[in-house]
């Protein structure tokens, strides 16, 4: 019997501090033996093709699969076998001697880090429905300081499509935001930028998973909002069942929904 359920984890241990030139530490949950696969300078162009590729041609269930699609557009690659519930810490860091100090100005072409998670037994591909996670990663170089974060996480299911686990709101740091004494064209890039990746500069962003169905059921709206993770992805009758977020397996320490039980019924009597 196949499990829908996701068998991937992954956080950045050490936002504060991550850095190009000081590395970064990445905090993997997985629920079986697994794969981390590393991607520094990832083109975005060619990333973004491979997802495409999962889609129509053929699926990225190994490491060697998203290499394949990305024809090696990347600047380094390191590897890391991740034990089934360790929880472990990995320390992913650009060799010095690659003298690589920033990705260039943006928009850029390529990502800091791409981390693909995959399961490293061939048999528990015949188990999950979700076969490996995608995580694009900003990190802060010398020439575009944004705080480090996890811009996307996509989930690539064994049936060929790709879900963006974006996040519903941004994260509420003031290091995000642009600096009072960049020029008015950088800030005018910098706003762009955070757009494009979902992290506008306002407190919370449109609902925009309101009118989706749960992840769970499959049949209700989905009306709840999940902490800390954020995800938006619960209707009112499957979120009591869950102490953890279907999508990313984090606690749920504290939900709220987006909207009231009756204007909830409201809109379902227009409907009938």
């Amino acid at each position: 019997m196949r499990q829908v359920k996701n068998p991937f984890g992954l956080e950045i241990t050490n936002p504060s501090s991550a850095s190009i030139s000081t590395g970064i530490t990445l905090t993997t949950d997985c629920l079986e033996d697994s794969l981390l696969t590393c991607y520094w300078g990832c083109s975005v162009q060619k990333l973004y093709e491979a997802l495409q590729k999962h889609v129509y041609c053929f699926r990225i269930s190994t490491p060697q699969a998203l290499e394949d699609a990305l024809y090696s557009e990347y600047l380094y690659q390191e590897q890391y076998f991740i034990k089934k519930d360790s929880k472990e810490e990995i320390y992913c860091q650009l060799p010095k001697d690659t003298k690589i100090e920033d990705f260039g100005t943006v928009p850029r072409s390529r990502y800091p880090l791409v981390a693909l998670l995959t399961l490293a037994d061939e048999d528990d591909r015949e188990i999950y429905d979700i076969i490996s996670m995608v995580s694009v990663i900003h990190i802060p170089d010398k020439t575009y300081k944004l705080s480090c974060r996890i811009l996307y996480q996509y989930l690539l299911p064994t049936q060929g499509q790709f879900h963006d686990l974006k996040q519903l709101f941004m994260s509420a740091n003031n290091n995000s935001t642009p600096s009072s004494n960049s020029s008015p064209e950088l800030k005018s890039t910098d706003r762009s930028l955070l757009e494009r990746a979902g992290l506008s500069e306002s407190e919370a962003d449109a609902p925009e998973e309101n009118g989706k169905d749960c992840v769970v059921c499959q049949n209700g709206t989905v009306n709840w909002v999940l902490l800390p993770c954020r995800h938006t992805c619960l209707c009112d009758g499957c979120v009591r069942y869950f102490q953890r977020c279907p999508m990313c397996r984090q606690f749920v320490q504290e939900s709220f929904a987006l909207r009231g039980q009756r204007e909830h019924d409201r809109d379902r009597l227009k409907t009938l």
